[in-house]
């Protein structure tokens, strides 16, 4: 079936290349979950994520190595200014300064975070285009929380700012 290729395992990345029924890739990873893969299309000179539910893959994907890719960089724009995060129980608020772009480039904010959900750390990737976003964050993990921001436009990525996480 029909299926969007990303930069990142998950919905909140930018869309990199649209697969269409009959296209072929070669699989070279996965994301933790193995929700995601990662993988390099006939005919295109990069990697991208794609939905594991929407392929269907020959072989077994558990098997696949873990990875980790990097984003595209993007300068046009700056970073996000005044990240700033507030704990009010398990709710953390994550707020920072709007970052001026043109409509036709602005493509909002892109938030990785591992949150502790259960006594599990767990990665999540947000999109948004607000300048704030709030997180369930439980006590109970082994390691703390954590999480970095990025100002998104339609090329990529700026450097990220890490998150003051409470």
């Amino acid at each position: 079936m029909r299926a969007f290729c990303r930069y990142g395992p998950g919905k909140a990345y930018l869309y990199s290349h649209e697969l269409k029924e009959g296209d072929r890739a070669e699989v070279h990873g996965r994301s933790y979950s193995g929700t995601w893969l990662w993988l390099k299309p006939d005919g295109l000179d990069r990697h991208c994520w794609s939905a594991a539910s929407v392929l269907e893959v020959s072989g077994d994907t558990s098997t696949l190595k873990f990875v980790v890719s990097r984003l595209p960089h993007a300068t046009l724009y700056g970073p996000p200014e005044n990240v700033r995060a507030e704990r009010d129980g398990n709710q953390v608020i994550v707020a920072w300064e709007k970052v001026w772009m043109t409509e036709d480039d602005n493509r909002g904010y892109l938030i990785e975070a591992n949150i502790c959900q259960n006594g599990v750390l767990i990665f999540v990737a947000v999109q948004t285009y607000d300048n704030y976003y709030e997180f369930v964050d439980e006590a109970g993990c082994g390691m703390p929380s954590n999480g970095k921001l990025y100002t998104v436009e339609k090329h990529g990525y700026t450097d990220p700012v890490e998150i003051p996480w409470p």
